[in-house]
């Protein structure tokens, strides 16, 4: 499965996100790997009424109904039509593990399914104990990165990571740089159930070829 993250790339926002997300549903249904569009607030339900893939938010608080300016309240995400929500990504952390752990309290209670990041394997052992749907390790340093992919530079460390998402029965996501068929085999090879990505495929000339050679990562 792929992860596409939408960030506030110029590529993924209003219109944009529309066109976007039709690529997406087209290159998953050739391909048969699940791709799911992680788009802002404001796009998740044009974009749930135009796709019939699974939409995901990059972000919810841990607020209920009441004075919260600014808030990203979870009711609202999954009303517009949201099945999930990324938490603690490297661009948006939450301040404590406390205070993580609320927002992913939050998104449980209402059905919100989560993805939970790490930055290194001592983080990625603690958010599991949080028991979200899916764990995943993404050095920062790596991220956006051009010519280095953490299947390339940390091969090691995805191994490691692996052990702790078997040990907690925690499917395992792997992002940072990932920009290749080759990367994304190797993710697979060493234990991670798929990827997440964005800038390849957001910032690329031609997204839809490169979300195709992404998913050949997915085949023999």
């Amino acid at each position: 499965m792929i992860f596409l993250n939408y960030k506030t790339y110029e590529s993924g926002t209003g219109d944009t996100a529309l066109a976007m997300s039709a690529i997406v549903e087209e290159v998953s249904h050739l391909s048969g790997v699940k791709i799911i569009p992680v788009v802002q607030v404001a796009d998740i339900r044009e974009v749930v009424s135009n796709v019939s893939v699974e939409v995901w938010t990059q972000k919810i608080d841990p607020v209920t109904f009441g004075a919260h300016t600014g808030s990203i309240l979870p009711e609202s995400v999954l009303e517009d039509g949201a099945r999930g929500t990324f938490l603690n990504h490297s661009e948006n952390r939450f301040s404590d593990f406390d205070t993580l752990a609320k927002a992913h309290d939050r998104a449980k209670e209402i059905g919100l399914k989560t993805l939970i990041f790490a930055k290194d394997l001592e983080e990625l052992e603690k958010v599991s104990s949080l028991n979200p749907d899916y764990i995943s390790y993404e050095p920062p340093a790596l991220i956006g990165s051009k010519d280095k992919s953490v299947a390339s530079a940390e091969p090691e460390i995805i191994t490691k990571a692996s052990v702790i998402s078997k040990k907690s029965g925690i499917p395992l996501i792997v992002g940072a740089g990932v920009h290749s068929a080759d990367d994304v085999r190797t993710c697979l090879e060493l234990g991670a159930v798929g990827i997440a990505v964005a800038s390849d495929v957001m910032n690329a000339k031609d997204p839809r070829r490169e979300l195709l050679d992404l998913v050949r990562g997915f085949t023999a």
